[in-house]
């Protein structure tokens, strides 16, 4: 069929044509920036759960739901070495323009200086211009140092400003696993401040299934943010992803076909594009065939496994990939780390570096204490198909 009508998106973070199943984490989310305008605001809201489950394209969506609302947002993807200081200090810089007209009011001349002060915290040689006089206005004192002062000061003052227009301040944040402790500790304490100060801003954060258990040992009081895992799709979920963009391609599925692809997939949002997208391609005509999916799944696997699965096991030395191998015993459940140990020949002690790198490099994680898992479903598959190295 035709190439360009193709209907599904295997990119990573790309919104599905249908984003189906999710409408429970949409639905908290909306109900978060209507509680603003009547002055209630909610706790943070913590998205986590395995990779390729569309996390990412969950806060796209927040994003584009806030911006719809003519919200202030702050986006911002955190990596291994990120710092929070940073990420928030440019992610703001463009919402900032926004509001940074001569007819400003005094809140937002006051974020405007306070945003010119964060920015010189961490960058002493760039320079914002936001075309404004701010010599009159009050603000500014981002810059002490001080995290913990400095990420309140600039919160405080940027979500006061989108306040002034009667909105708010959404900070959202990706792969937040990967912040330091002590961004996690300051950005937990700045959120549990927003709350009880009823500063209109909603943080939203983003990561693997280890997220809750980080942020609870960074401040006790974490434990209180809204948590929402983000699972593999139910199968009505799974079918709709598949069915409603060809129909508005005017392209059926055979019922038979939606099954294979749908078990092929394993309900995985992410494999759901990228077999829907394959299967699309080898279909002749309408209706797509068991034929045309069968092509598609091998085709699909063949990608994942060049790209999903070859970019994460490529970032794994030889001795991490010795462990994750071994891991592979458990298939994709949870296994013992002294158990993982046992199978290599060790201690649990001898390769706990290991265990702790691959934990750092975001491909295995500890759902409970002594036990671990890939944060990649179908790894363990995708393992068995390597030759050893």
């Amino acid at each position: 069929m035709n190439s360009v009508t193709n209907p599904y998106s295997p990119g990573a973070g790309a919104r599905p044509a249908a984003l189906t199943g999710r409408d429970d984490v949409l639905t908290a989310w909306e109900t978060s920036l209507q509680r603003v305008s009547r002055e209630r605001i909610d706790q943070p809201l913590i998205l986590h759960g395995l990779r390729g489950m569309g996390k990412t394209v969950l806060l796209a969506e927040f994003r584009r739901r806030a911006l719809k609302r003519n919200w202030l947002v702050a986006k911002a993807e955190a990596s291994i070495g990120s710092k929070l200081r940073d990420l928030l200090g440019e992610s703001l810089y463009e919402p900032l323009l926004e509001i940074s007209r001569p007819s400003a009011g005094k809140r937002a001349l006051q974020a405007l200086k306070t945003a010119l002060s964060f920015k010189a915290s961490y960058d002493m040689t760039g320079a914002w211009s936001f075309g404004v006089d701010l010599s009159d206005s009050t603000g500014g004192g981002a810059d002490t140092g001080d995290l913990n002062t400095d990420i309140r000061l600039v919160i405080r003052d940027v979500s006061a400003a989108a306040g002034e227009d009667n909105v708010g301040l959404a900070v959202l944040i990706d792969e937040a696993q990967d912040l330091s402790t002590e961004d996690l500790t300051t950005l937990c304490a700045v959120a549990h401040e927003a709350v009880q100060s009823g500063w209109p801003v909603l943080i939203a954060l983003a990561g693997l299934p280890s997220l809750p258990q980080i942020l609870a040992e960074a401040k006790s009081y974490a434990e209180r943010f809204r948590y929402m895992q983000i699972t593999s799709l139910d199968e009505a979920a799974a079918i709709d992803a598949l069915q409603d963009p060809a129909a508005e391609e005017g392209v059926d599925w055979e019922p038979y076909a939606l099954a294979a692809a749908v078990e092929g997939a394993g309900r995985y949002p992410f494999f759901l594009q990228q077999i829907g997208h394959e299967t699309w391609e080898a279909a002749p005509k309408s209706p797509i065939t068991v034929a045309d999916v069968e092509v598609g799944i091998a085709r699909g696997s063949a990608a994942l496994d060049n790209g999903f699965f070859r970019v994460r096991w490529d970032r794994a030395t030889p001795g991490e990939r010795n462990y994750l191998r071994a891991m592979k015993l458990a298939g994709n459940a949870t296994i013992a780390s002294s158990e993982v140990a046992s199978s290599l020949g060790k201690k649990a002690a001898q390769v706990s570096t290991v265990r702790d790198r691959l934990i750092s490099k975001g491909l295995i994680y500890a759902p409970e204490h002594g036990l671990l898992a890939y944060t990649v479903p179908g790894m363990a598959a995708f393992i068995d198909r390597q030759t050893l190295e």
